[in-house]
């Protein structure tokens, strides 16, 4: 069996099994034994290896055949607010332990039909609600740079199971920047699609105007080929869904990609403004990331963009329009988790109220808690038009900053966390501190617009650090060819955690 299977990201793999050099049984083999032999980490709450083998000795029959398409037989993992058939669907909650679902997310389908093999279900923070996965029901997720320290969250099973080569790539959900900064607190690449490019339909419900599904991956080009298959309408499941045809990301970067090797001369990049908010480089942001932030810039002026300064006046502001509008969303959503059709249900109770408040009191966590109950408060009379109400109108004017912004340059970059990753538990009598690492990636998750984190180079005790790559509505595109070219000119992105 080849041991270093391990070692290489999607498109590497692709084109060995498309060549027959290595089946698809014998890759997910492969990464089940590391998943096993890295349980310690805790990205994985739930493996089924006889699901998976079936799987790959399908993709294998499809290869046989001659089929050939840009995914089939490669390995993957989806984060755990995907329900997914045959593994648990749990959201990292106890309110869901063992769920089972009848069905596959449209995002898991779509990539099943891509002919891709699912390892397993990915650790989360509880309904997608942190920053760090340590708000997980189960177990904290380490992060494999240093494993006393977070991953970041909510994604961050996704990313330590990336980054420590556990799986080549993995789906993910960014509602304020959950696919963004666990990329760049790992060390990986992530992308947050334009808001309703990837259905919602089967995906657990956090905050339903701000959720959506994304790629995390090693590279732009990885995860261009897994957002090639996640992408597209569809109206008929979920409402918010954009009725745009299904787009190739990656056909235009794999040109002159030689074999996947990332051997390629990068192209140039003229023409292309990268526009830097004042906000996003103030001091809010430590020294180390800005160090590695400016340095990463100065890579694509040698590639030939220009970097330009522009303004995103109410950046801070989106920390308390976002914590107005999401635990809204959050309150409604989740009160379907009553007890009565699915879901945690308290075993001893009086009557009906009290099997409510039991089930939920003993279903929900401290952080889902927090936030049920300030959504509540938003939403109840007296306070909708103070908070929701005026949060919503504050939301529209930073959407509003961006357009200005626009008109100045193509992309806006900066930095994706203020800091690289901390201590686990460090935050954890502290829920704003942690609110906080969102800054700079909340303003484009409240304007729906897409955006992405590049590893960019290391921080204090030498810790990933990401570039965040901000885009216009539907410009997913040109965000991942920038980065292909960035990172065909740099080897961040190759990096590894010590031992790995």
């Amino acid at each position: 069996m080849n041991t270093d299977l391990h070692h290489l990201g999607v498109a590497e793999l692709a084109a060995k099994l498309a060549a027959r050099d290595v089946s698809s049984v014998e890759a997910t083999q492969h990464f089940l034994a590391r998943i096993d032999k890295n349980a310690g980490l805790g990205a994985f709450l739930a493996t089924d290896s006889k699901l998976s083998l079936a799987q790959a000795q399908a993709a294998d029959a499809r290869l046989a055949a001659g089929e050939r398409s840009p995914l089939l037989g490669v390995p993957l993992a989806h984060k755990d607010v995907f329900v997914t058939r045959g593994f648990p669907s749990t959201a990292g909650s106890k309110m869901l332990e063992n769920y089972l679902s009848p069905f596959d997310a449209t995002v898991v389908g779509q990539l099943a039909s891509a002919g891709m093999v699912t390892l397993g279900k990915l650790n989360c923070d509880e309904f997608a609600m942190g920053s760090g996965n340590d708000n997980s029901a189960y177990k904290p997720v380490h992060n494999p740079w240093d494993t006393s320290r977070v991953p970041g969250g909510s994604s961050g099973g996704s990313a330590a199971a990336v980054a420590a080569r556990l799986v080549p790539a993995a789906t993910g959900t960014d509602t304020g920047g959950s696919i963004r900064q666990p990329a760049s607190l790992s060390g990986i690449t992530g992308i947050k699609p334009t808001y309703g490019r990837c259905s919602r339909y089967g995906m657990v419900a956090f905050a339903s105007s701000l959720d959506q599904a994304g790629p995390m991956a090693r590279s732009a080009l990885d995860c261009a080929l897994l957002l090639s298959a996640m992408a597209g309408p569809d109206l008929d499941r979920d409402s918010t869904s954009l009725d745009l045809p299904a787009t190739d990301y990656a056909t235009d970067l794999i040109a002159g990609y030689a074999g996947g090797t990332g051997a390629a001369t990068p192209k140039s990049l003229k023409g292309l403004r990268i526009g830097l908010p004042s906000q996003f480089f103030g001091a809010g942001c430590s020294a180390d990331v800005l160090q590695a932030v400016r340095a990463a810039l100065g890579e694509f002026e040698k590639l030939g963009a220009t970097l330009v300064d522009v303004e995103l006046p109410l950046t801070e502001l989106s920390i308390p329009v976002y914590y107005v509008i999401a635990p809204a969303e959050a309150s409604s959503n989740l009160s379907r988790f009553d007890g009565v059709r699915y879901g945690h249900r308290a075993a001893s109770y009086g009557d009906l109220t009290d099997m409510y408040k039991k089930s939920r009191s003993e279903g929900f966590g401290d952080e889902v808690t927090r936030r049920i109950m300030i959504g509540t408060y938003v939403l109840s009379h007296g306070y909708y038009d103070a908070y929701y109400l005026k949060a919503q109108k504050i939301r529209r004017l930073i959407a509003e900053d961006f357009q200005k912004a626009f008109t100045q340059c193509d992309i806006i970059a900066g930095p994706v966390s203020p800091t690289v990753a901390w201590k686990i538990g460090e935050n954890s009598d502290d829920p704003v501190a942690s609110s906080l690492a969102d800054i700079y990636t909340l303003s484009s998750s409240l304007a729906g617009l897409p955006g992405m984190s590049v590893p960019a180079g290391f921080g204090a005790h030498n810790m990933p650090v990401g570039l965040q790559l901000i885009g216009n509505y539907f410009k997913e595109a040109q965000l991942l060819g920038a980065a292909h070219q960035f990172q065909l000119a740099t080897d961040w992105h190759t990096r590894r955690p010590p031992g790995i």
